[in-house]
């Protein structure tokens, strides 16, 4: 059975639909990007899927052993959020607020696992440092670390690389794909349609076409190839 089933969903604010007809699974290793044009409704849908908004109408299912506080989130920074006074250690630490239960303590636990995770990110050396001095990439590792003491399945990433310079982007990119080598399962939210085609193994287009399927597939679309011609040539415009 696979992590998470959408079936039919429409999504939106009160009675105000902003998309509709969307159906897709996601199972364990996949790495789905979402698409679409500005305002079609990807950040709707990823509220959804944490249960931070209830969708209009339609389901969505987790299966495979998934449990609600066990996906992992990274959302995109607002300015007040990225002025926030604390420091990397217990920004990350603050991950581990699902698996606490009612206390107000960090376990030893909690602790090594925060370790291990700025480890991974290669933050080690940040972490008494105050997260609004850091760069727009550090921030982004120190969220995905924070993100990864949440789970160790499933992650939602919601345009991790907005506002970061080309090589940190790649960089990003890079460690999101190696987090997906290592079996956790990714979902992301992106504006760049070439890297979603380069790493993703499915991809979900949302807005006045809804596609899911394979990245091969997509590619052979009518849907995906047109979107692909319109980035390129507001690229090109731009």
């Amino acid at each position: 059975m696979a992590f998470i089933t959408a079936t039919d969903l429409s999504l939106g604010y009160d009675t105000q639909v902003v998309a509709k007809n969307i159906s897709f699974s996601v199972s364990k290793g996949d790495y789905l990007c979402i698409v679409g044009e500005n305002g079609s409704g990807k950040s709707t849908l990823m509220k959804t899927l944490l249960h931070l908004r209830e969708p209009i109408s339609g389901q969505i299912k987790t299966g495979d052993g998934l449990r609600k506080n066990e996906i992992g989130y990274l959302p995109q920074q607002t300015i007040v959020q990225k002025d926030f006074p604390a420091s990397v250690r217990e920004i990350v630490l603050s991950g581990c607020q699902a698996r606490c239960g009612i206390s107000p303590f960090y376990s030893r636990e909690d602790k090594a696992l925060a370790k291990e995770n700025m480890e991974r990110m290669g933050i080690t050396d940040l972490a008494d440092r105050c997260y609004r001095e850091l760069s727009g990439g550090q921030q982004q590792r120190v969220l995905l670390a924070r993100a990864l003491c949440a789970t160790r399945k499933v992650l939602l990433l919601d345009e991790p690389v907005a506002g970061l310079d080309p090589v940190v982007t790649t960089q990003m990119y890079d460690l999101i794909e190696g987090l997906n080598k290592e079996g956790i399962t990714i979902i992301m939210i992106s504006h760049d349609i070439q890297a979603a085609v380069k790493y993703a193994s499915h991809i979900l287009h949302i807005g006045d076409r809804i596609f899911f399927g394979t990245k091969e597939e997509y590619l052979e679309s009518e849907v995906g190839r047109f979107f692909i011609m319109q980035q390129r040539g507001g690229e090109k415009n731009g």
